[in-house]
């Protein structure tokens, strides 16, 4: 819904408000009286800043009532139940149309610079709020998804404690030694004869198998053999998968879930460097073969079998539901509250923007008064015009034209609600 606060000087020949009632057809435009308190005006210089400033304030304080809007409106859908946000207890565009100053919480006698302050303030808060709010929910609500995805979801990402009782664990060997380790991976349907054949080849460029040159050739007895930093262990490479490991374990209708075991790490043996000798160092598989397994689209899972946990994801996924809902009841009372303060702050500043702006129209001593009008859907072009024609002087259409700016003989504030 349009509307518009329209100011006129009370200085022409004719009432003020009398001129505001003929300004428009009651088609085009329904008027409403729309109270302007009495506020200090300091200095010119000071209004003129603050009119500078008060345009941004109000884009920003307006985003702020949206953003609430917005909130309320997703939580509404996500229930099902349509809830109208209202401003102080009635809709929103009846509080416009019935507006009245809040002296109490927006003393008018306090400088206008900081009452825009104070209303800001307000406002930031409750934006900030709104992100931490909004931020919480959305962490929870993504929590909420995963555990659904993996509680749902195929052998690539469900939780394998929950599909792998104590009969299936009997029949696997898991190994986890300081050379060995038993990893388990999921192919997705399709890719499975691939990974039959070449399983014992994945990572086929990790593990060094070069050695000391060890030979039985016994003219060579006493002599210095090639061994530590003289040998290049990497010359000969190839998997860590140890062969004949490989054993299907489990399938559903998109995936197949495979255990094998790989060669844990390698020691790197050290070397003296001049008089220093550099120490040897470890090599772990696991990164480089989980990364090869990656380029085929394999997923090594990550599973360490507990049969305590076995049921315990749908534990936590009620738990994490009754969460949501409770963080979700909270966020939409949370809105159906701050929306009302958030929207009174807003129309708080209009009125202040309508006063700056008349003030540097029309000039000391303050001696002006304000109209509201809906504006009837569709028909703004029409309504603005005929206000020009009812309200202005007689000009010339092609000078407005040159200035390329809205230009109207009165103070005209337009916004959507």
């Amino acid at each position: 819904m349009s509307y518009s606060i329209v100011s006129i000087s009370n200085g022409g020949p004719d009432n003020a408000i009398d001129q505001l009632k003929g300004a428009c057809n009651n088609d085009i435009g329904e008027m409403f009286k729309f109270e302007v308190p009495s506020l200090m005006v300091g200095t010119l210089d000071s209004l003129m800043n603050l009119s500078d400033e008060m345009n941004k304030t109000d884009h920003i304080i307006e985003s702020i009532v949206r953003k609430i809007e917005k909130t309320g409106a997703e939580l509404s859908a996500a229930s099902g139940k349509k809830a109208e946000l209202t401003v102080g207890g009635v809709p929103s565009k009846r509080y416009i149309q019935q507006f009245n100053w809040d002296y109490a919480k927006y003393p008018n006698r306090r400088p206008l610079k900081e009452l825009v302050s104070l209303i800001s303030s307000g406002v930031s808060a409750i934006d900030e709020e709104l992100k931490q709010l909004g931020t919480s929910y959305a962490d929870k609500t993504q929590k909420l998804a995963d555990a659904k995805r993996k509680k749902s979801g195929s052998l690539l990402t469900t939780d394998l404690n929950d599909i792998l009782g104590r009969d299936t664990m009997r029949g696997i060997k898991v190994h986890d030694t300081e050379h060995l380790k038993t990893v388990f991976v999921a192919v997705p349907r399709g890719s499975e004869e691939d990974f039959h054949a070449n399983a014992e080849s994945l990572g086929d460029d990790l593990v060094g198998y070069g050695g000391p040159d060890w030979h039985r050739d016994g003219r060579d007895l006493g002599q210095a053999v090639s061994y530590g930093s003289l040998v290049d262990r990497h010359q000969k490479r190839g998997s860590p998968v140890v062969p004949g490991s490989v054993k299907l374990v489990k399938e559903d209708t998109d995936s197949f879930l495979f255990t094998l075991t790989i060669l844990k790490s390698q020691y790197e043996a050290g070397y003296y460097d001049g008089d220093d000798f550099q120490p040897g160092t470890k090599v772990d598989f696991l990164d480089g073969f989980e990364k090869a397994c990656r380029a085929k689209r394999y997923v090594v899972r990550e599973f360490e079998y507990d049969p305590t946990q076995a049921g315990k994801s749908a534990l936590i996924l009620e738990e994490l539901q009754v969460e949501v809902d409770g963080m979700k009841s909270g966020l939409n009372r949370w809105c159906k509250t701050h929306f009302g303060e958030a929207f009174v702050a807003w129309m708080h500043i209009k009125v202040i923007i309508v006063f700056v702006e008349s003030v540097l129209r029309y000039g000391l001593p303050v001696d002006f008064t304000a109209a509201l009008y809906k504006v009837t859907p569709g028909r703004d072009i029409e309504f603005v015009k005929q206000l020009d024609q009812r309200l202005g002087e007689p000009s010339n259409d092609e000078e407005d034209a040159d200035d390329g700016e809205e230009y109207h003989d009165f103070v005209l504030l337009k916004f959507e609600a």
